[in-house]
């Protein structure tokens, strides 16, 4: 098969892995940087252009796609679905998982455990949105943030009011949630692919930080899920629409709490911690599931 993997740069590990594990079962591997994709979008004959050359051949394409780009690079793999290359994260998925609030409401509506989130938009709201997720200590999110990036645990309504006043000032949209004290800094990461997760670990948040997001100096080890974490991790990647995903949870006083659903995991973190071969489970998938034409929305909308 051939099987491009859209990626802004062949030489992060996510993608390197990716295709190592694909050229090792035989397949071609091509790495395509979706920001340089055009596309000529016609009834008869729809094409997307590279490096000044239409693209064609390709079986199947692996989204790795960074939330900076998220519009275009999903553009770039509905056109792919389009022309009926097979996507092993379709575009609708990409764009649904991508916001955070529309994630929350999807989740929410499913009855997936969330910790309580609050979003409004006139400031005379405040005192009412900050009670109704249970009052300071809060955590405010931009919804656009990545990586722990615009993420704010105000301890005090007073810090509280004064985070919300600033978001506003700026006009970025966020939303507020309750803070899960008992998780202490710590969160897993489930990675599923198709209705199973083949691998997770715990993050651990460096002292005094509340994010446990690798990038910002937390650590990561193999973690025992149980089987109330599993069924929230795979329901919350089906709810997406999202075949590969990689969700992360809080271990709160209810039970397992959704924090995010991630449209394209990192495999560092996962690999390191746990020691399975994850890129070479996305390339068997792909094997067992990639058909011509076949594409199609799935997910709660």
């Amino acid at each position: 098969m051939k099987i491009g993997v859209l990626s802004t740069n062949r030489n992060l590990y996510s993608t390197r892995r990716i295709v190592e594990a694909g050229e090792q079962r035989g397949h071609e591997m091509p790495v395509i940087n979706h920001k340089r994709c055009y596309m000529n979008i016609v009834s008869s004959n729809p094409s997307i252009h590279y490096n000044g050359h239409a693209i064609w051949g390709v079986n199947a394409i692996i989204p790795r796609i960074g939330a900076s780009v998220s519009f275009y690079g999903a553009a770039v793999v509905r056109q792919f679905e389009v022309m009926g290359v097979y996507s092993v994260n379709e575009s609708v998925a990409i764009t649904r998982s991508r916001d955070k609030l529309r994630a929350s409401q999807l989740l929410s509506r499913k009855g997936i455990g969330l910790p309580r989130t609050g979003f409004a938009n006139s400031p005379g709201d405040t005192d009412d949105l900050l009670d109704l997720v249970g009052g300071a200590p809060v955590v405010i999110k931009l919804l656009e943030g990545t990586q722990g990036v615009g993420v704010v645990l105000a301890e005090t309504k007073k810090a509280a009011e004064s985070v919300i006043e600033a978001f506003r000032g700026l006009k970025a949209n966020f939303m507020v949630q309750e803070f899960i004290k008992e998780a202490g800094g710590a969160d897993i990461r489930c990675f599923v692919i198709g209705d199973r997760v083949v691998a997770s670990m715990i993050r651990q948040g460096k002292e005094s930080e509340f994010r446990s997001n690798l990038h910002r100096g937390g650590s990561a080890k193999l973690v025992k899920i149980t089987k109330e974490e599993r069924l929230t991790a795979v329901r919350s990647a089906q709810v997406m629409g999202l075949n590969v995903a990689g969700v992360d949870l809080l271990r709160s006083s209810r039970g397992p709490v959704v924090m995010e659903v991630n449209s394209s995991p990192g495999l560092e973190g996962i690999e390191t911690a746990t020691q399975i071969d994850v890129a070479s489970m996305i390339i068997e998938f792909i094997e067992k599931n990639a058909r011509q034409g076949r594409t199609r929305t799935r997910g709660t909308g």
